[in-house]
């Protein structure tokens, strides 16, 4: 297939098609179906006419165009290619970790003086981010509620230039209105910046909800393997003269072999997605009858508070959700969590492998956390979900072993 015959995103096909096909030129590397690894600093030209030629080109921004290997390779190329086709943006450029792209996006769209709206909910080192770097250099920060929707305009004020948005939030899962707040803040003349970890470039897609710049951990699902830190940024064409040179300002880079790792997980994501999704929400709908769990916090739950926003714009759902449980002894809780095999204790999600952590929301300033008992996110890997479902419930009972001794046996 040559690049004049391969799938577009505008085109007839199918997604799964798109994600074998974005990216991909064969016709370019003598027919190998994968774009190769291509390491290297320097990158040489033939002639001054060539120098200049690539310069010039480079400065116009012409894409897949490099005079060092820091502003990318083929293998860089590829990846950005692919993902901003699948997000429906413009273009995309690649950070060595989800946080850095959080960072590159907001140091682009934020100066000294201005004002950014921050979802309670956002994922911690962003707000920390935004509050202990760009708040020491003049950047006024303010939390709001995440389920504010089109009332985020009484908030806005006259130096308001962006809006953060993150859907579902972090740890609790607050599924926010995005359109509306998209449509809020653009009547105002502010950008608004999403952290789509979660809905993925197949489950949400931003630039059609009103999104100007989207942020992708792709450490998650893209790579989806857990061996490797990667983050992208997307954004529509009007923002990106900013959001490329303040990368290359940065000095951001990733390595290729992580990209390349990023674009062979990326072909087979789809598939990955629906097996994460159905498992999810088979282990989540259990969990909820479960006595032990006070909530589950899964938004394609039907009685999750955002279930309805999240029907109407999102495609599907990750694998990653939380609970939170009835209050147990710590020794109770701890050996919930020891006792369960199938389950990583550990850091990040989108693996192929399913993973706990403890965690209690902090830092809010526009919600009451109303649970008083321990909160664990989950997420749900490729394994049988009947296997998680057995090991959640031995778990549960080595918990409810100990939940039942006296108190004095427990102190």
């Amino acid at each position: 297939m040559t690049s004049s015959t391969r799938p577009n995103p505008t085109s007839p096909f199918g997604e799964n098609t798109l994600l074998v096909s974005a990216g991909r030129h064969p016709e370019r590397f003598t027919g190998l179906v994968n774009t190769p690894v291509f390491r290297g600093s320097t990158i040489l030209s033939t002639s001054l006419a060539d120098w200049e030629d690539k310069k010039n080109r480079s400065l116009a921004d012409e894409h897949g165009v490099s005079t060092y290997g820091r502003f990318g390779t083929p293998t860089h190329h590829a990846l950005e290619e692919a993902i901003a086709g699948l997000e429906g943006g413009y273009r995309s450029v690649l950070c060595p970790s989800g946080l850095a792209a959080a960072v590159t996006a907001l140091t682009s769209v934020l100066s000294a003086g201005d004002h950014i709206l921050v979802s309670d909910s956002a994922y911690s080192p962003t707000r920390t981010f935004l509050t202990r770097v760009l708040g020491r250099y003049g950047v006024e920060v303010t939390p709001y509620d995440p389920c504010l929707g089109g009332d985020i305009s009484a908030l806005l004020q006259p130096h308001t230039k962006v809006v953060y948005v993150e859907s579902p939030g972090s740890e609790t899962f607050e599924i926010q209105d995005v359109p509306a707040i998209s449509a809020a803040a653009h009547a105002h003349g502010a950008l608004v910046v999403m952290d789509n970890t979660w809905g993925t470039p197949l489950f949400f897609k931003p630039f059609e909800h009103g999104v100007d710049i989207s942020i992708q951990a792709a450490t998650k699902y893209i790579v989806g393997h857990s061996d490797a830190m990667l983050g992208i940024v997307t954004s529509t064409r009007a923002v990106w003269p900013r959001l490329k040179q303040t990368s290359c300002d940065l000095g951001q880079t990733a390595g290729p072999d992580d990209v390349y790792l990023a674009l062979r997980g990326l072909r087979t994501m789809g598939v990955r997605l629906q097996q994460h999704s159905k498992s999810g929400i088979k282990v989540a709908r259990w969990l909820a009858a479960q006595p032990e769990v006070e909530a589950v916090m899964h938004p394609a739950l039907p009685d999750h508070p955002g279930h309805a926003l999240w029907k109407r714009d999102f495609k599907g759902a990750c694998g990653l959700f939380a609970i939170a449980l009835h209050q147990m002894p710590a020794a109770a809780f701890e050996a919930f969590i020891d006792s369960l095999q199938l389950f990583g204790l550990g850091l990040s999600w989108g693996g192929y492998e399913s993973l706990v952590v403890p965690f209690t929301p902090g830092g809010r300033t526009t919600q009451r956390w109303s649970y008083t008992g321990q909160a664990v996110r989950l997420h749900i890997g490729l394994e049988d979900p009947e296997d998680l479902i057995n090991d959640l419930a031995q778990a549960f009972a080595a918990s409810k072993a100990i939940n039942t001794k006296p108190m004095e046996m427990l102190a």
